[in-house]
């Protein structure tokens, strides 16, 4: 079993490090913390077909619409792996129990918050199913530092979990920019991204032909060119109004990347040369600090703040994910007359959907699209952080020896 990079864990603690920091600024001092996270650099007042709205850059903004689509860059590198490369995780058979898990999933956790939803949220800002997106997402980095220190080495069930984080968050935070009201009035700017990957890969992604000359095999591995069309991807992608943190994923099929793969977040590709791995690479550690600074702007949680959405998030995380996670997986597995994998039990199964029952950095983001702001979204946010506990319990399932490390 492959070993998995020593920066993911790093990701996870820089994250727990800006949320901890800013959780304690907000309890302490909470007006000069929306102050500052909140604080206009500047205003922009952009041609109506450029931006409806006036735009005001804000350090939170700054964080969470462009440096976290970096982060996702590289999340969505690895899903992608995953779907079309050799011995890829999600092709083929081996596909069936992560897929159904996926889902269900989601919908547990969609009907479970619109059941508790109106069952006892009193919110006047609330309609029926008023931020159903919220629960979709997970966190990779946090289920993963949890995941490593539960199952041991070479265990098949780390990789699942990574692989059902992974593909989680990327579908939360697509479905939750697709169901914004916004979206349909300017879609039209997707064509951006689209024309951006399409020509990058003619130019430079593309496989070079046998009798191609050395100099454009040398072309192909530069990553000025992908930068540039990750750049109008963005753009185009928060023209539309999408999230701006999807923006560099529509470029990822386009980047000259390796032949198979080799797990998700693998320790290995530290040593491949494609520009995909390379453009990955360059981010390791610029990450640790665009990872604190999201804990910082968007993790502060207001202790007070608890309300009938907290109880919502919860319910639809720590019940309706795990419930339709085990009911659709599973059922599949049975209806296609299907064997778990060998090295996956089922007991390796319910501690990774006990940890997946937390949920942070996705939900985060989505909380903008999916409720109103002010008292709904601090009560959404401290469910959210609650939620964490899920990992505490799954870390006292843990053996009592063995080696841990993954």
């Amino acid at each position: 079993m492959y070993r998995v990079s020593s920066f993911v864990p790093r990701l996870a603690q820089a994250l727990l490090g800006g949320a901890v920091l800013a959780t304690v600024w907000v309890n302490l001092a909470p007006a000069s913390y929306y102050d500052s996270i909140e604080w206009r650099l500047l205003d922009l007042n952009l041609p109506d077909w450029l931006a409806p709205l006036p735009i005001s850059l804000t350090p939170m903004s700054l964080v969470s619409d462009g440096l976290m689509a970096l982060f996702l860059f590289v999340v969505g590198k690895e899903l992608w792996e995953a779907l079309v490369l050799e011995h890829g995780a999600l092709k083929g058979r081996q596909a069936v129990l992560p897929v159904g898990m996926v889902l269900g999933g989601m919908i547990g956790a969609v009907l479970v918050w619109v059941l508790v939803g109106s069952l006892i949220e009193t919110a006047e800002e609330a309609g029926f199913a008023t931020g159903w997106q919220v629960p979709l997402g997970s966190d990779v980095v946090l289920c993963f530092l949890v995941g490593r220190a539960i199952f041991p080495r070479g265990s098949l069930a780390l990789h699942l979990l990574l692989l059902l984080a992974t593909a989680t968050d990327i579908l939360a935070l697509l479905i939750a920019g697709l169901t914004h009201p916004a979206v349909s009035l300017r879609l039209a700017w997707l064509a951006l991204p689209v024309v951006a990957a399409l020509g990058v890969w003619l130019a430079f992604g593309r496989p070079p032909s046998p009798d191609a000359p050395e100099r454009h095999r040398r072309a192909r591995d530069r990553l000025l060119p992908y930068v540039l069309a990750g750049l109008l991807s963005w753009i185009g992608v928060a023209a539309s109004g999408l999230p701006p943190a999807l923006g560099l994923l529509p470029v990822i099929p386009a980047i000259a990347h390796a032949d198979r793969s080799f797990g998700l977040f693998a320790e290995v590709e530290e040593l491949l040369h494609d520009p995909l791995n390379r453009l990955a690479q360059a981010l390791a550690w610029p990450l640790t600090g665009i990872l604190f600074l999201f804990g910082l702007t968007r993790g502060g949680v207001d202790l007070s703040a608890f309300a009938p959405t907290t109880v919502t998030v919860l319910a639809a995380l720590w019940l309706g994910r795990p419930v339709g996670m085990l009911l659709l997986g599973l059922g599949l597995i049975a209806a296609l007359r299907l064997r778990l994998p060998p090295g996956l039990s089922l007991r390796d199964i319910l501690r990774v959907v006990l940890i997946l029952g937390m949920g942070f950095t996705v939900p985060v983001l989505a909380l903008d699209i999916a409720l109103p702001g002010g008292a709904m979204q601090e009560a959404a946010r401290l469910g959210l952080a609650l939620s964490l506990a899920a990992g505490a319990l799954a870390l006292a399932t843990r053996p009592r020896a063995g080696n841990t490390d993954p």
